[in-house]
């Protein structure tokens, strides 16, 4: 984790009154410093237009809360770490203490900097105290620095208001005193209004990540642990919270998402005096936050959304992911992943057949998955054995990876870098190695433990061996799984709790293998979709939405990854039916349709697949290669349908030109029709031709409406706002929908 030193790069000020106004992607964050105290949000949400001293002190003033009755005898600021000693009457923002003592700090502001640059007036000298100044800006960076010299803590924190109108923040505690400082939890927070009153966040489990669940807000905080060690397959993944009934196209809504791998919290809190925090962090297990002199600690970055409905908070995490410079340009390619397809039934004839029928398709990068290594014939053995099996491969896997790369096809290999199975080489040379809070190992899942890569020899044994794989082999891609939770993950002498440090290893490790061979791209993989953050996509190019390929699932799964996540980072494949997870059985077309909208991928063994059905499979590869420009870098839309039996997605060109829609009857509808749909995010003052994609009709039982036979043409606000009758179609079937301006 980079570290957020406290000090250098800021100005000293004193005790200033200064006000920063940023605004970018309609999204205003006004913070307020006064008085040496941290920063105060005055306001976080729509554009709240030019703002001189006069206004921003009456805005400050017409946000201050009246006494309450019994409360401390001062107005109490509500700081983006608020303090216990300020009269916070919530949750604290920092926690900790020195051995019982200093349990209350209160910091003072010493330094603050915008996009690098000192705050100071035009003689090189700090502003005087007592004057109000008005720094406005974009997007900017803002660098806060204070202390408490009783507590002897120096802090840092950091906050971004980025080009899309996302909030990203953090912040460091630095021990500067002579003896340890327990840092308990330290969790920025960001205000929301009280008409904020309902909360959006989800649940799940392997093969059904991200449900959606609601409930309405009241006194007392709303919090999500997540206790398992990664991310988790039923994380809250966001904590959104708007006007009770808040949808995606309409209702003001706040959302916050930590971007951390490993324990953490997600939380919204109100108070009895009227005030109501966002607030997340790291989850520190007991001695994680020991501070010994001159150590420091800094956060995870905590994201913030803020827009009309929740597609815009969507977007505005879509734009801000594909802003970074590390971000994927080239176009996303077309993957086989042979997991379903062999399971461990491993062999280099019948892999080098897949990769013939995978080429003959289209497909652009072949992936070996779990089996090749070791005595790794099953579940149960050689996970942690690096090295190429020579009974499952005599030859090395030099003649399948040749044989990909003469078809043009990149070549991938799935890995499970952080894991160990009790009957491998590695466990039985090194049970050293294994996390543990006890004297005996913990209880395994998937017959797997944990390797401490906070062990330095631990670390650099695995690191080692996977160099040595992308040394000798023209791997391009990792599929990089994480197939268990961390169940009592001690580590050192102590067997002390290692969370932490394990996550941070395993960022540290990702980073190793990436500087050493630039190219590489790595996928997250967790049991599926069980480490699916921006923390970890801030190091990888790839997440696996789910292990359930069953388009009905998928299409749910993808929708509400993607309220996170932009579409081209989202694994989703074309898998055969029946579903090897639910059992279901679904016609390509569907299975095709859905999977069109993220990362495709396929996930069979299509060696066995009729010739029909191979040559329409090419044609929806084909499909996706064609749009895929459109489908990675349009802005996403959503619609929430009359029936909760239908729903509808999209992706809308940034120049307006075109748009592609996914109607999906998830059940039996109510009535015999879905009735008018709407095809929001197409340009109002055009008009549009809407046509059907045939492929998408290949094997659909429907009703046609009298409009598909020959399309339709509209203007992009009928569309959006009165909209179309859909054919009549079976459940659990779908159709794509084309519009393209027609002037």
């Amino acid at each position: 984790m980079s570290s957020l030193t406290p000090d250098g790069g800021a100005a000293s000020i004193g005790t200033v009154d200064l006000g920063i106004v940023l605004e970018a992607g309609g999204v205003a964050l006004v913070l307020d410093i006064r008085d040496g105290g941290l920063p105060v949000v005055v306001h976080w949400g729509a554009s709240c237009g030019p703002l001189d001293a006069a206004a921003f002190e009456a805005l400050a003033v017409a946000g201050v809360f009246p006494d309450a009755g019994s409360e401390v005898d001062a107005v109490v600021p509500v700081s983006m770490l608020p303090e216990l000693s300020r009269g916070w009457s919530g949750t604290p923002g920092v926690s900790g203490s020195r051995d019982g003592a200093h349990w209350s700090p209160r910091f003072r502001v010493t330094g603050l900097a915008i996009d690098g640059a000192p705050v100071v007036d035009a003689a090189g000298a700090a502003p005087a105290s007592g004057g109000r100044r008005i720094l406005s800006s974009g997007p900017a960076s803002v660098r806060v620095v204070a202390q408490d010299d009783e507590a002897e803590l120096t802090l840092a924190l950091d906050i971004e208001l980025t080009g899309s109108g996302a909030i990203r923040t953090r912040a460091a505690v630095r021990n500067v005193g002579d003896d340890v400082y327990g840092l308990d939890s330290l969790m920025p927070m960001l205000p929301v209004p009280l008409d904020a009153d309902e909360a959006l966040d989800f649940a799940g489990r392997w093969a059904v990540e991200r449900v959606p669940q609601r409930r309405r807000l009241g006194v007392g905080a709303h919090r999500r642990e997540n206790r398992r060690g990664r991310t988790g397959l039923g994380a809250a993944m966001a904590l959104i919270v708007g006007r009770h009934g808040f949808d995606f196209s309409s209702g003001e809504a706040w959302g916050i998402h930590v971007g951390w791998s490993g324990n953490h919290v997600h939380q919204v809190e109100r108070v009895a005096e009227g005030r109501q925090v966002l607030a997340g962090g790291e989850l520190l297990l007991p001695g994680e936050g020991r501070l010994a002199p001159g150590e420091e600690y800094a956060t995870p970055w905590l994201y913030g959304f803020y827009g009309r409905g929740l597609d815009a908070l969507a977007v505005q995490s879509h734009r801000m992911m594909r802003a970074r410079p590390q971000h994927p340009r080239s176009a996303r390619p077309v993957t086989l992943n042979v997991w379903e397809a062999v399971y461990f039934r491993q062999n280099e004839k019948d892999l080098i057949e897949l990769a013939d029928a995978a080429a003959a398709v289209g497909v652009e990068r072949f992936v070996l998955d779990d089996g090749w290594f070791g005595a790794r014939r099953n579940d149960h053995a050689g996970l942690g054995d690096w090295t190429v099996s020579a009974d499952v491969w005599p030859h090395g896997l030099h003649p399948l990876i040749d044989h990909v790369r003469s078809l043009g096809m990149q070549f991938g290999l799935w890995v499970e870098p952080e894991m160990v199975n009790p009957d491998s080489d590695l466990a039985r040379a090194h049970p050293d190695w294994i996390m543990s809070a006890r004297s005996e190992w913990p209880l395994t899942g998937r017959n797997q433990q944990v390797l401490a890569l906070a062990n330095p020899d631990c670390y650099a044994h695995i690191r080692d061996a996977l160099l040595a794989l992308l040394e000798e082999y023209d791997i391009a891609y990792l599929k990089w799984d994480h197939n268990r939770d961390l169940v009592e993950a001690g580590t050192g002498p102590r067997r002390t709790p290692g969370v932490h440090g394990q996550t941070a290893a395993f960022y540290r490790l990702v980073d190793d293998l990436k500087q050493r061979h630039p190219g590489l791209e790595i996928e997250s993989c967790s049991s599926g979709g069980g480490r699916v953050d921006l923390g970890v996509l801030e190091r990888t190019d790839r997440v696996w939405g789910s292990d359930d390929n069953d388009p009905l699932e998928r299409q749910r799964i993808n929708t509400w990854t993607a309220q996170l996540i932009p579409p081209e980072l989202i694994g989703a494949h074309i898998a055969s039916a029946p579903s090897h997870v639910t059992g279901r059985t679904h016609t390509l077309s569907f299975r095709a349709s859905v999977a069109l909208f993220g990362h495709l991928g396929v996930e069979a063994d299509i060696r066995g697949w009729t010739e029909d059905e191979r040559a329409q499979l090419a044609d929806w590869i084909a499909l996706h290669k064609r749009e895929r420009a459109l489908l990675h870098d349009g802005t996403m839309v959503r619609v929430d349908a009359p029936d909760p039996a239908f729903a509808l997605q999209g992706v809308v060109a940034g120049d307006g030109d075109r748009a592609l829609y996914l109607f999906t009857a998830l059940a039996a509808g109510t009535t015999a029709s879905a009735g008018r749909i709407r095809l929001p995010g197409l340009d109002e003052d055009r008009r549009y031709r809407v046509e059907i994609e045939p492929l998408s009709l290949r094997g659909l039982h429907a009703n046609p409406a009298p409009w598909q036979k020959d399309g339709v043409v509209l203007t992009g606000r009928i569309l959006g706002s009165i909209g179309l009758v859909m054919p009549s179609v079976h459940p659990e079937t779908a159709l794509i929908l084309r519009a393209i301006a027609a002037d």
